[in-house]
């Protein structure tokens, strides 16, 4: 016998609407899980044993992908490398998998799903970071330096599985399980010998901005007879990126080495720094309010222990720098912004002295760092060439290739240092950024902090009444015409500007390498530019003071 239901209209519209969610939700439920029961979806669990790494951490997992294994993939990778993906973790735990999958930005291929079915060499990666609880009052998570460079990838303590040869296929419902077991060890040395010396210490001035050790060091060549006279000698300052190597390429028996030893050859100090940041290799040895005082500490901190332990003439007319690309842009601004303290320089194919071309972006002009607009097209811009011209990176392409490095500014790259030292800092703590690193949209403010505050060629417009017959003679720059980062654009306009000079007029040295690239340094070599340096300090030194340095 059927029961009748109960003629009640509201109720048989309540069941209805009821009964229609519920079939909606299950149909959405249904239709979201059809391209994954179709297709599938690879993945990778990238884990950590607490054998290595005993603690939760966090930092950032990778995964890098290569056709070959000669070297391990994550040796590969690179700004034209070997792809590579990567993703943001917190308190990951010892043994929980933290996922990497088509989600995932990726370099140079965007998505795992575009990876061709094949046969691959894997390999994971945990790149660790620490917590710094900076004087400003903000805290961030970085990677803290261990000497190698900021390089994480090879940084002492960082864990990565080994190289394993794996079948992937984006169509493929597949999980691949990588155990990060291995830790980098840590960073050996040199030691000193009877031409080249090194120290570090830590920076009392950047400990306290960062709230954790920071340190400082520097890597010191010898002339001659150094440890059997008595004698004081000038100094090249020479900036660039990070090295524990010798000055100079310095080496026993090298072409250097060979004029280095020769009994007419002026006996000099060779110097480089180290400053390695949680941003970057390099610090560009300026104040900033992202990466902290370091212009205060190279200048009140470094030099003076410089000077202290090595029978250096602590004279403005004895002190000169040269440097190439970051050492390019160091060493001149270190001439503009203290002219009084330096007596010269030698910059080569230096980083943008001026913003009107930063590897391609007009940061003034343009609209969007990833595309020029003329008119109803829009072209994108280039960020790298070969010296025929031919691009070889879109500014798009160079800045995905960062944001997969690391979120925040953490990749150790180039554009995010330049934002890191030359921008503001963002309400996070992290700096503030010029442009929007997925979509390119630049931020017009940003770029004025930059221009008000690291614009070489700005600054010296601005004050070249007060600091214009201090550089009178001590300027010289050197870039190839076909720089493969377009670094010669912001030169000339610094050039151009020069020649409009007026009281003092002064034009400063520039001289450009016809068809050359990154980095022209002049048509003479390095014991030849130091002749010349030498020459240039004997002409500037004050009257009464004798030259037994430079013996004849």
């Amino acid at each position: 016998m059927r029961t009748k239901r109960p003629n009640n209209p509201a109720l048989d519209s309540q069941s209805f609407r009821v009964a229609g969610v519920v079939t909606a939700i299950f149909v959405a439920a249904i239709t979201a899980l059809v391209p994954l029961l179709a297709s599938g979806e690879q993945r990778f669990e990238v884990s950590f044993p607490s054998a290595v790494h005993e603690e939760a951490l966090t930092g950032r997992i990778y995964v890098m992908i290569s056709r070959t294994a000669e070297r391990e993939p994550r040796l590969q990778i690179g700004r034209t490398g070997a792809p590579f993906f990567g993703r943001d973790v917190v308190n990951l735990l010892p043994g929980e998998p933290g996922i990497i999958d088509a989600t995932d930005l990726g370099t140079p291929v965007a998505s795992l799903r575009d990876i061709p079915a094949g046969d691959y060499y894997v390999q994971a990666f945990v790149n660790i970071y620490s917590e710094f609880r900076r004087a400003d009052g903000h805290v961030v998570w970085m990677h803290d330096d261990r000497w190698e460079g900021q390089h994480w990838n090879r940084s002492p303590g960082n864990l990565y599985s080994a190289v394993e040869r794996v079948r992937l296929d984006p169509e493929a419902d597949a999980v691949i399980a990588l155990s990060a077991e291995n830790v980098i060890p840590p960073v050996v040395v040199p030691p000193d010998t009877e031409w080249v010396r090194r120290f570090k210490f830590q920076s009392s001035m950047l400990t306290e901005f960062w709230g954790r050790p920071v340190y400082l060091g520097a890597t010191v060549l010898l002339p001659r007879d150094y440890d059997s006279s008595t004698i004081s000698y000038p100094v090249n300052y020479i900036q660039g990126h990070f090295s524990l190597n010798a000055p100079n390429r310095f080496q026993i028996g090298g072409d250097l080495y060979r004029e280095w030893i020769r009994d007419d050859f002026p006996r000099m100090i060779l110097v480089t720094f180290q400053h390695p940041n949680p941003y970057f290799d390099d610090s560009y040895a300026v104040n900033s309010v992202n990466v902290g005082p370091y212009g205060d500490a190279i200048l009140q901190e470094l030099i003076p222990e410089i000077e202290k332990r090595f029978r250096i003439l602590a004279e403005p007319y004895a002190r000169v720098l040269s440097g190439g690309s970051t050492g390019g842009w160091e060493s001149l601004a270190l001439q503009v912004f203290h002219p009084d303290f330096f007596g010269g320089t030698w910059s080569y194919c230096p980083d943008p002295v001026t913003f009107t071309d930063v590897e391609g972006i007009n940061i003034y002009e343009d609209v969007n760092a990833f595309y020029k607009q003329h008119e109803w097209r829009r072209v994108p811009t280039a960020n790298t060439r070969e010296i025929n011209g031919e691009i070889r990176l879109t500014s798009r392409q160079r800045n995905h290739f960062e944001l997969v490095n690391g979120t925040k500014g953490r990749s150790g790259e180039q554009l995010d240092i330049w934002s890191a030292v030359f921008g503001p800092i963002g309400d996070d703590g992290y700096f503030e950024p010029l442009f929007d690193k997925r979509t390119g949209e630049i931020n017009s403010a940003v770029a004025e902090y930059w221009r008000d505050n690291y614009d070489l060629l700005h600054y010296l417009r601005q004050n070249w009444a007060e600091v214009g017959q201090k550089l009178v003679d001590k300027l010289h720059i050197y870039t190839g015409t076909m720089d493969n980062f377009y670094l010669n654009n912001s030169t000339r306009d610094l050039e151009l500007w020069m020649k409009t000079t007026e009281n003092p007029h002064y034009e400063g040295f520039f001289m450009y390498g016809d068809g050359k690239g990154h980095c022209f340094s002049g048509p003479v070599t390095r014991a030849e530019r130091l002749r010349e340096m030498a020459q240039f300090i004997m002409r500037k030194k004050p009257d009464g003071a004798t030259t037994p340095w430079w013996r004849y």
